[in-house]
């Protein structure tokens, strides 16, 4: 059931609520779950208030952006609105430069239905940087028929989700950016046939992709004349048996045949990639290797290990190590954003450093976060802090950890 508040009052609420830097998700807070019987703006102020420092909060915007759910409707189960904004502010100091600057990283608006009890269409469009443009085409616009929990078949603009580290959703990373070795494929969202499903303790995800993708739909999904990429993946849930709580296995497989004019996949003809995913109490432990392979620039191999642990229910610390090597000398490039803007160059060895803290107000619904990382190439390096505010509504994805997860903490009291 859903309440609303007289204008006035919510208008208070956002004044209270701007003191706490968090007018905006204050407000579509109290939109979701205020209380009912005509409160009193202070009475609905100070429910938010006890609501943002409820260890239950994310609990009760489990639902948050769904209008419509009845399963016993033939015709429509559900019905989402669904959007995300990502936010932050970054500080890069190196020897050979430095930058600093606020960016609206991530702006998403779409809806998510599900009918005839098998068929699922999402439609997500997405803004540019700092939201300009405000439309720059689709990130998802696809049709999918789930003939059985074995075989879903899913047709349109999709994610090309070539290693762990780039299937985890944005809403779930724990850090500022993706691992270096994962950006430099140039993965993105293009126009795909895929096809996936559950086989025993084997999730599968198998597809063939376009090189290119744009703003104009139409185009997209009629010219492909870019290549094509060719993906196979798979979690291997192995339980208990590493002695952990949880413990799965993933691989993946890339083969990238790309032509002109392409926007995506064009540097490596094929990757491999390796991962093991830990979880223990409170703790994880998220170790990947990934191969790019058969390109005119270069070889690489590249390491990603991503440990962290909750302190409590809401507070998470986090830490990143990546190392990579190119077989040329100039093989490797730094990430695009910040350390490039910072006079990082190309190399032959990477290595970096990260360390944040994470602060889960709705667990990965609404969350702070704040981090530093260091980062070494070709005699130069760059030091980046950073502070985060990301949000969404809409379905959760699922998958291993950290997929939609929040470990117990262990200070934590029941």
């Amino acid at each position: 059931m859903r309440y609303h508040l007289p204008l006035c009052q919510i208008c208070h609420i956002g004044r209270h609520l701007a003191a706490c830097g968090t007018v905006l998700f204050g407000g579509l807070l109290a939109v979701d779950a205020a209380p009912a019987g005509g409160a009193t703006a202070e009475e609905a102020a100070e429910w938010i208030s006890t609501a943002l420092n409820s260890q239950t909060l994310g609990d009760k915007l489990e639902n948050l952006g769904r209008l419509y759910k009845d399963a016993d409707n033939p015709w429509v189960q559900e019905f989402w609105l669904l959007g995300r904004y990502h936010g932050h502010y970054h500080w890069s100091e190196g020897t050979a430069g430095e930058d600093a600057d606020f960016e609206t990283r991530r702006f998403r608006l779409g809806a998510q239905g599900k009918f005839f009890e098998k068929l699922t269409v999402h439609a997500q469009a997405v803004s540019g940087s700092d939201a300009n443009p405000f439309y720059n085409g689709f990130t998802e616009l696809w049709v999918q028929w789930a003939f059985a929990p074995e075989f879903a078949l899913t047709v349109g603009q999709q994610k090309h989700r070539f290693t762990h580290d780039r299937n985890v959703s944005s809403r779930y990373i724990n850090y500022l950016e993706r691992a270096q070795t994962t950006n430099m494929f140039g993965l993105d969202y293009t126009p795909a046939v895929t096809a996936q499903g559950k086989v025993g303790p084997v999730n599968y995800y198998t597809g063939l992709f376009s090189n290119a993708t744009g703003w104009d739909m139409g185009r997209a999904f009629m010219d492909l004349n870019s290549g094509w990429s060719y993906l196979a993946a798979a979690y291997v849930d192995l339980g208990k048996s590493l002695g952990t709580d949880s413990a799965h296995l993933h691989f993946s497989y890339l083969q990238s045949e790309a032509n002109e004019p392409l926007t995506n996949l064009g540097r490596f003809r094929q990757g491999v990639s390796s991962a093991i995913i830990l979880t223990q109490g409170s703790a994880s432990l998220v170790t990947e290797a990934v191969a790019g392979l058969d390109s005119t620039q270069g070889d690489i191999v590249g390491l990603n290990v991503q440990p962290g642990f909750y302190l409590t229910n809401n507070l998470q610390a986090v830490m990143r190590y990546q190392i990579a090597a190119a077989t040329q000398d100039t093989g490797l490039v730094p990430q695009k954003r910040y350390e490039q803007l910072a006079g990082l160059p190309e190399g032959k060895m990477y290595q970096a450093g990260y360390f944040g803290l994470n602060y889960y107000i709705a667990k990965h619904r609404l969350k702070l976060m704040a981090g530093v990382e260091y980062a070494r190439m070709g005699g130069q390096e760059v030091w980046t802090a950073s502070t985060m505010l990301r949000f969404f509504f809409g379905p959760h994805s699922g998958g291993a950890f950290p997929m939609n997860q929040s470990l117990p903490g262990y200070f934590s009291e029941d």
